[in-house]
């Protein structure tokens, strides 16, 4: 039965949104320390704390995850931002210099 609940706890652990960055990740961390030490309180018999603990803790991790997942979504969308305006600078440029090469072709064919 321990072991059943460690692979579930585990299970859990490896779903829940991790962090991978710059961000500070402080309270990810600790709601995932959390989720640990109520496994580890199972594993010693006490399923009652440790059941709680563990589900405070899974619950945390999914709060805090998210958090942390939208400042990484904030942050990559401010650093693409400048692409962004330089893609549609690229592309306003090639459409001028369509437009005058299409000027220039009928500038030539009727002055000729």
């Amino acid at each position: 039965m321990k072991a059943l609940a460690l692979v579930v706890i585990v299970g859990i652990l490896a779903w829940s949104p991790l962090p991978a960055g710059a961000v500070d990740d402080t309270k990810v961390n600790a709601a995932t320390r959390q989720v640990e030490t109520g496994a580890k309180k199972i594993g010693q018999g006490k399923i009652g704390e440790g059941v709680e603990e563990t589900a405070k803790g899974i619950g945390n991790t999914v709060v805090e995850g998210a958090k942390f997942t939208g400042e990484k979504f904030r942050e990559s969308g401010q650093a693409a931002e400048p692409q962004a305006k330089s893609a549609w600078t690229n592309a306003r440029d090639g459409a001028v210099a369509f437009g005058h090469s299409v000027r220039n072709f009928f500038q030539r064919l009727f002055t000729n």
